[in-house]
This record gives structure tokens, C-alpha cells and sequence, in this order.
């Protein structure tokens, strides 16, 4: 015989919300101050190669060497500094993405009892414990899926 067979109760869950776990995310990562740094490494070999071409067609063999130089500084200058916050990252996802995101999280979280993502973001926010698991989450995400690499910070 069940449980409810037997009278007593049952804790019904509430529905969750892939939302809630997004918003949470993203105030995790914003307390964090996480940002992704996105490595644009071939658009810069692209910018050195043809810039190193240029110099040999110009220059012969020492055009090559001062475009070789010349255009790795340049193609370093366009790929750094290329970050984005990671909460707007979260929030652009794709829905599917999304998902694999929230069963990640949901995974910490599941026995946690909250009715809104305000709620569920005071919970968490009170426990350092799985704040750091979240974040965690996070970074992992971020490093993994979208080949990007975490910094903290302004």
C-alpha cells in the first residue's frame, strides 16, 4: 500500500520553471561578476597570415618577417578583450541549451521547496554552499559547451 493509500500526505511540487533557473543563474553569475572570454584564435591567424602575405608580396622575404610580426599584433589586438557577461550569455541561450542547463542546476537544487524565481533566489543566495555548486555549474558550461573561458571581475 502507498502512501496515499494509507491517508497521509504527499509533497506535490510545485511545476518548475526553466525561467526561475535561468534568473537564478544569472544573479549567481552577476554577484560573481562572470564574464566569458571568447577566443577568436583563427580570425587573428587569418588577420596574420594575410598580412604576413601582403609583406612578402610587397616586401620579399624581410616583408614577410615585418608582416608576419605586424599582423600577430594585429590579429592579438582584435581577439583580446572580447568578453561578454555571462548572464546575458544564459539569458540568449537557445531554449534546448537552456534545458541542459536547467537539468544541470536541477540536479542541486531539486529538493529545495520554492513557488517563483524570487523565492528560489533567496534560498540560494543564503546558502554558500550551493552558491559555489551553482556557480560551478556555470563555469563548467560556459567552458565546456561553449569553449569559453571564465574571468571574474570588472
Amino acid at each position: 500500500m502507498s502512501a496515499n493509500q494509507k491517508g497521509s500526505p504527499v509533497p506535490v511540487k510545485m511545476p518548475v520553471m526553466v525561467e526561475d533557473i535561468m534568473k537564478l543563474l544569472c544573479t549567481i553569475s552577476e554577484e560573481r561578476k562572470m564574464k566569458a572570454a571568447f577566443k577568436h584564435s583563427g580570425k587573428g591567424a587569418l588577420v596574420a597570415g594575410a598580412v604576413a602575405f601582403v609583406g612578402g608580396l610587397v616586401g620579399g622575404p624581410p616583408g614577410i618577417a615585418v608582416g608576419g610580426t605586424v599582423g600577430g599584433l594585429l590579429g592579438a589586438w582584435m581577439t583580446s578583450g572580447q568578453f561578454k557577461p555571462i548572464p546575458q550569455i544564459i539569458m540568449e541561450l537557445p531554449p534546448i541549451e537552456q534545458q541542459k542547463l536547467f537539468n544541470e542546476a536541477f540536479a542541486i537544487i531539486r529538493d529545495l521547496d520554492w513557488t517563483d524565481a524570487v523565492q528560489l533566489t533567496a534560498l540560494v543566495m543564503g546558502n554558500d554552499a550551493l552558491q559555489q555548486k551553482l556557480a560551478s555549474v556555470i563555469v563548467n558550461y560556459v567552458s565546456q559547451t561553449l569553449r569559453a573561458e571564465v574571468q571574474y571581475g570588472d
